[in-house]
């Protein structure tokens, strides 16, 4: 498999499973296989929930803000990444992390806003991070691991004051690099911990180890450690694209973050052709502070082979 089916692979993946897990969010386990008891059948597009069929939601909205920076900027650019955040963020998108929000509009600077959101909570470990990286991840492979793993901690605490959330998106940043190169991601997994730190290492050592489920996570999957583990324990479990999404979404509760960071887990590994037809053609993009944009399959695939390029 060529490195653009996998690069295409996770940037479509990632949308897809975003689109795929949005109008279950914050169901119950089992909600989408309850649905559709079939692999392979019309319809799984479904919508609802204020999303239309094949509507990505902010976790990709933001992974293309991010991405364009990139692209645009020619390198990372954090005070750009922010401004582009807070633009989206100022459009009124539909669905918006909370954590988020309040760090985008509480009138900080883009190096400040995230601190002082976790200083004065001490709660800032959402997937939030997590859910957009897709994108910079596919930008930063080329560059190494050290570098990879930088870039993702820097772009994280743009909205993420708490290192946890680095950790995990880091960690991803890793796996995905890893599955681009043609490598077994799962078996990366260890090489990735140990260049954690280590008050952060035992928390993600548990979540990603073979024998964990997520019916043993300790906390919901909108915090970033049971949301990166139940996504690799659903490439781990699954032998496909499209298996690996269906477990994502029947864990439940954040459905739409799991459903992104296991499709991009999976793109990376299975390539864009394994991503079903059903999936990507009512696939699109709103990008809320950029006009009225929709991006659909083809700009989406032109924006993966782009960031892999660096250009």
């Amino acid at each position: 498999m060529e490195r653009t089916e996998r690069v295409v692979g996770a940037v479509v993946g990632s949308a897809v499973g975003d689109a795929l897990g949005a109008p279950f969010e914050f169901g119950p386990a089992g909600a989408f296989s309850a649905r559709f008891p079939k692999a392979g059948g019309q319809g799984e597009m479904c919508g609802g929930g204020g999303w239309g069929p094949g509507e990505a939601t902010d976790d990709t909205q933001m992974a293309v803000h991010l991405g364009e920076s990139l692209l645009e900027r020619g390198g990372l650019d954090l005070p750009d990444v922010f401004a582009r955040f807070q633009r989206w963020a100022a459009a009124e998108p539909k669905d918006i992390g909370l954590q988020t929000e309040q760090v985008l509009t509480n009138g900080m600077p883009w190096d400040l806003a995230a601190a002082f959101h976790f200083e004065s909570t001490r709660r800032a470990a959402g997937n939030g991070s997590l859910m957009r990286a897709t994108t910079s991840a596919v930008y930063f492979a080329r560059q190494g691991r050290e570098a990879s793993m930088d870039a993702a901690r820097r772009i994280a605490a743009l909205t993420h004051g708490d290192p946890a959330a680095w950790a995990g998106t880091a960690i991803y940043h890793e796996l995905l690099r890893v599955a681009l190169d043609g490598g077994d991601p799962l078996a990366a997994i260890g090489d990735a911990l140990a260049h954690v730190p280590a008050e952060h290492r035992e928390r993600y050592a548990v979540v990603l180890a073979p024998g964990w489920h997520p019916d043993q996570a300790t906390e919901f999957n909108g915090a970033v450690w049971p949301c990166l583990g139940s996504a690799v324990w659903a490439v781990r479990t699954t032998s496909g694209f499209e298996d690996a999404l269906r477990a994502a979404v029947d864990v439940g509760g954040d459905t739409d973050t799991v459903g992104a960071v296991t499709g991009g887990l999976a793109g990376a590994v299975y390539g864009s052709g394994a991503i079903p037809a059903g999936w990507t053609e009512p696939l699109h993009v709103p990008l809320p502070g950029a006009g009225d944009r929709v991006l659909r399959l083809p700009e989406l695939a032109d924006l993966a082979r782009r960031l892999d390029a660096g250009a």
